[in-house]
């Protein structure tokens, strides 16, 4: 089933096309959510933009376009409105087929891309050795969420974890480690992991300050890069502790990933600079080699360089990143790469981009996107942080949302008389917990800064995860005080909107794949949320205003219906967004 407003503008480009000609038969008709209700469900805004190009005014437009539109088996008569706005109101028959035809249906309308990809997601990257916090939270949930929606789509999506597992940082702990804690370079789980960042800690501290230090740290690394076998050992070792840890935190959030760490690419950083010496971009600056880059210039107005090998030979993060999105392309044949980061690294990607554009590394078909977010503030304004001033740990904030909401679940199952099994309010409370920090991120526009409030995210009110729970859970209670299988429902029985409260929630549930097919496209999960949380504010409306177990037959059994098509589609966005559900709450 094509989403409404996708038959909609198909019909609108036949109409154009025979009243102006086939010039304009895939002209953008630009279709949008009617802003009021009252004028109708959405509004064609072509005219205006035409009304230069024909040379005729735009109501004159507007009717030659409405005279040709065949809108019949879904709209009732179009309406024109002001200077030519083109206004659509859905016919309630349309609205009732279309919402039968989802009722059997696991995808509930949407359809699978026709043009699937191969897509990379490049999210979460935590460093080794050292602990995931709150910096790593944004990355990892909107990428998640981000390829959720892809997969669904039908989309072949890698998602890549680019680990920091290399560098000098290996060398400053590897030295340290064999003065103050051999053991950890030899024997698995010899520190946890708390230790190993503070080693981590006062290993750089000796490296800014000790000379000496700093030199053997630099050998270890050319060690490490020519492959010592005891230093490959402890490199591993670190790795893997780092790994474990890492694990517990995806599992508390559900997050699958392929680890593909900096060091995967070693192997190809030498023909990074090899060919981009040869297709003659790469050119000597006070020793290291470099790439100026096209519109990037410093304070004095002189073109800015990005750094593919240091002065040293060493090579960082733009030679690996070069590398890495070569790889992609050629290697894994991925046609979308999405890279999602803080927005601080906005201009280091720009730059990645326009070298491997102009190296010719990237065909016409592939399409390379930065993803960028903003940062996670307390509600003093300031970078969220710890009161000691340290960054907050991951597994600390997750934690502590879990606790929170398990006093308030405890408080309102005392005020409520109930007795519930320590079971119960463990998954209860977990499941809203960690729910309650991802959806109170995914549900900001990712490029802006947002304050992080337990408070707010934990609420039961407003548009926070705990409210579509609370929805959720309201459905699933009515069908086991009704004592109903909502599977066996039955999808002969059609649904009837007769009230308005039934045909707002209708049309809403029927808006899901333009919702999904926004992200798809524009990739902010914000736009899901906001879809979801007008979803369950319409379903309240009707539960307010619509008696469902009080009321006759047929009318009982299609209110029933429009419930379970509320819960399902409740279920299946907030999948998407990697929120679960619980029935009780």
């Amino acid at each position: 089933m094509n989403a409404t407003q996708e038959q909609l503008k198909i019909k609108f480009q036949q109409a154009l096309a025979s009243a102006f000609g086939k010039d304009y038969a895939e002209a953008d008709p630009i279709l949008v959510p009617a802003s009021n209700p009252k004028f109708g469900d959405y509004q064609a805004n072509i005219s205006l933009p035409l009304a230069k190009k024909l040379k005729q005014q735009p109501r004159a437009i507007a009717q030659q376009i409405v005279e040709k539109l065949d809108v019949s088996d879904i709209c009732e008569a179009p309406e024109i409105a002001g200077p030519g706005f083109i206004n659509i109101r859905l016919k309630t028959v349309y609205l009732e087929a279309q919402l039968h035809s989802i009722q059997t249906d696991p995808r509930l309308g949407v359809p699978e891309t026709k043009n699937p990809q191969r897509v990379v997601v490049d999210f979460s990257s935590p460093n080794i050795a050292k602990e995931m916090h709150v910096g790593h939270l944004r990355s990892t949930i909107i990428g998640d969420s981000i390829a959720r929606i892809l997969e669904f789509r039908g989309h072949d999506v890698l998602r890549l974890n680019h680990v920091g597992d290399w560098g000098t940082q290996f060398g400053m702990l590897i030295t340290y480690l064999r003065e103050a804690y051999p053991d950890a370079l030899t024997t698995a789980n010899a520190l946890d992991i708390g230790d190993l960042v503070t080693f981590y800690k006062k290993a750089k501290q000796r490296f800014d300050e000790d000379e000496v230090f700093q030199e053997a740290a630099r050998q270890e690394v050319v060690r490490l890069q020519a492959g010592a076998e005891d230093t490959i050992h402890a490199w591993k070792l670190l790795c893997e502790q780092s790994r474990r840890e890492f694990q517990v935190i995806y599992d508390l959030l559900d997050i699958n990933l392929k680890e593909r760490g900096e060091s995967f690419y070693n192997p190809f950083l030498a023909g990074v600079v090899a060919d981009l010496t040869e297709s003659g971009l790469l050119v000597e600056d006070q020793g290291a080699k470099v790439v100026f880059l096209e519109g990037f210039t410093n304070r004095e107005g002189q073109p800015l360089p990005l750094i593919v090998q240091k002065t040293n030979g060493g090579y960082n993060y733009a030679t690996t990143d070069l590398a890495a999105l070569r790889y992609r392309i050629e290697e894994d044949k991925a046609t979308r790469l999405i890279y999602v980061t803080d927005s601080g690294q906005a201009n280091h990607f720009a730059g990645v981009f326009q070298v491997a554009r102009r190296a010719g590394w990237i065909p016409q078909e592939v399409e390379i996107v930065h993803v960028p977010f903003g940062l996670v503030l307390g509600e003093d304004g300031k970078k969220f942080k710890t009161r000691s001033g340290d960054t907050v740990r991951l597994r600390d904030l997750l934690d502590e949302a879990v606790v929170r909401f398990r006093n308030t679940l405890e408080e309102k199952i005392k005020e409520e008389g109930r007795e519930e099994t320590e079971e119960f309010k463990a998954n209860v409370a977990g499941v809203a917990g960690i729910s309650a920090v991802k959806y109170a991120d995914l549900s900001q526009n990712r490029t802006s800064n947002y304050i992080f409030s337990y408070d707010k995210m934990l609420s039961d009110k407003g548009n926070t995860a705990p409210y579509m729970l609370y929805a959720y859970a309201r459905i699933k209670s009515i069908g086991r005080k009704g004592n109903i299988n909502f599977e066996k429902l039955g999808s002969e029985q059609k649904i009837q909107l007769q009230e308005e409260a039934e045909l707002a929630l209708a049309k809403h549930i029927l808006q899901l794949s333009e919702a999904i097919a926004d992200v798809e496209k524009e990739l902010f999960p914000n736009r899901l949320c906001e879809y979801l949380y007008q979803l369950s504010d319409k379903f309240n409306k009707f539960y307010e205003q619509c008696p469902v177990l009080k009321v006759e037959e047929p009318r009982r059994t299609s209110r029933l219906a429009l419930c379970d098509l509320t819960a399902r589609t409740l279920y299946l966005g907030l999948s998407l967004l990697g929120i679960q559900v619980v029935d009780r709450m």
